[in-house]
């Protein structure tokens, strides 16, 4: 799908900041394309964007309206029906990554319809896709891997291309969840996709590209995890990627939802290779993506250091200390 931007982002009246996490991270990533926040009253979470109206907004160049939340269920509350219908009559479209299709609530279709106005659900695709075939394509491309659900796999591509552009690299955030494709306004919630596809899926994400065009593309789950690794390994299959870095977070003792023990950083490097060479025979991993919020600074650069020690691999934390070692042997491993 393509997302029309500017974004109004909609926050309705959620009850903490964690529920605007979606509209968060577009802010986070794409400020640039953020007009301003509605908020309805009793909303607690702020983006840090200037309150606006509809009206306000449209004037002001906006084309979509994000419902920039989410909530147990992803459904959509009885009261947003009204302002969601409002923005559709003012002339902009409307994207939400809720489990509610928006089409299936009878006034937001109607006024769709009236209007000409475009609704995304994000969370599912209209796009038709093939099985994947696994045939070699040209171009470079880089997926994030996790030892877990939630490590920063989103973050750290993004930081991937954020870096790799300012020093004059070729390349392109592919996304493969919802938040992910409000940030770049094109890709797929590849877990939303009939399991067959996944594959095909993750090929029409990153598609045959100039030689030394890099996709940089999220990952999603693990490939240890008992619910997700269907979705990873066809991602992993699909994307075909000649480098993989590998995303973690250090306190955790058992997986999201589940029992089963988090693998180590080298099981999950080891068992990437092997399932990605069906497709890539020449994949390797070219660094460790650590989220050490909950540790100090002294004790996230001894840890890091450690890792860097034991798998002569670089590793940081994206967001605290940057990407630039990642890049650094991405270029080494990928001379140009």
């Amino acid at each position: 799908m393509e997302i029309a931007k500017p974004y109004l982002m909609f926050l309705g009246d959620v009850h903490d900041q964690l529920a605007a996490k979606t509209a968060q991270g577009v802010v986070d990533w794409r400020r640039e394309w953020c007009i301003g926040q509605l908020r309805l009253p009793g909303c607690k979470a702020d983006c840090g964007l200037k309150d606006t109206t509809i009206a306000e907004a449209v004037a002001a160049g906006a084309k979509t309206m994000v419902v920039g939340v989410v909530n147990a269920g992803g459904v959509l509350p009885d009261h947003w029906i009204s302002v969601i219908v409002q923005a559709l009559e003012s002339g902009l479209d409307v994207a939400t990554g809720l489990h509610k299709r928006l089409r299936s609530v009878p006034e937001i279709a109607a006024a769709a319809e009236k209007y000409g106005r475009k609704l995304h659900d994000v969370r599912f695709s209209d796009q038709t896709f093939a099985t994947g075939k696994g045939t070699k394509r040209p171009g470079l491309r880089l997926l994030t891997v996790g030892t877990d659900c939630s490590v920063g796999k989103k973050y750290t591509t993004l930081a991937l291309e954020k870096e790799m552009r300012a020093r004059g690299i070729d390349a392109d955030f592919r996304a493969t969840g919802q938040t992910g494709v409000l940030i770049s306004g094109r890709g797929v919630a590849i877990d939303a996709v009939v399991a067959d596809f996944i594959s095909g899926a993750a090929e029409w994400i990153s598609p045959a590209a100039a030689e030394n065009h890099w996709d940089l593309i999220e990952g999603q789950g693990s490939l240890f995890h008992p619910s997700f690794a269907g979705v990873s390994l066809g991602l992993l299959h699909g994307s075909q990627p000649d480098a993989f870095v590998v995303c973690h977070e250090p306190t955790r003792k058992t997986m999201r939802g589940v029992q089963h023990p988090l693998p180590t950083i080298g099981q999950v490097i080891e068992r990437n290779i092997i399932e990605g060479q069906l497709t890539n025979p020449n994949i390797r991993c070219v660094g460790i993506a650590v989220n050490t919020q909950a540790l100090g600074d002294a004790e996230a650069k001894a840890y890091l250091g450690e890792l860097e020690r034991e798998y002569s691999l670089p590793a940081t934390d994206p967001i605290r200390y940057g990407v630039g070692s990642l890049v650094d042997n991405v270029l080494k491993q990928f001379p140009r």
